[in-house]
């Protein structure tokens, strides 16, 4: 499972399984972290051609790096990887971390529920 792999490479998000209008936190402590980088991007982008891609200068915590992402409605599904400010890549060994989205939106369907109370 991918999933354990990204763990144990430091590669974090939450919730675990995003849906499309979710805003999700990215964590790392990978390889970059681990070799002294002090500046870490995620560089991100949706389905398989990496549509939207941008790069989020991610936050120092005491435990590694965060940032924050959008999941847009129109992702299939949420890839990543990181660079330091030297350029240097943990893209997984050229995998990219790629995260499944679960099948409908949460929020269309909190929506509705509310709308059948009324």
């Amino acid at each position: 499972m991918p999933e354990i792999e990204y763990v144990a490479n430091g590669v974090t998000i939450n919730p675990a399984i995003p849906s499309p209008f979710d805003d999700v936190e990215l964590f790392y402590n990978g390889i970059l972290t681990q070799t002294g980088a002090t500046d870490i991007y995620a560089h991100v982008g949706f389905g398989m051609e990496w549509l939207g891609s941008s790069d989020y200068k991610m936050e120092k915590t005491e435990h590694g790096y965060k940032a924050k992402i959008y999941i847009p409605s129109n992702a299939e599904n949420l890839n990543v990887c990181f660079k330091d400010a030297a350029n240097n890549w943990d893209n997984n060994t050229g995998s990219n971390y790629s995260f499944v989205l679960s099948v409908g939106d949460r929020k269309d369907q909190t929506l509705s529920k509310v709308k059948d109370w009324f």
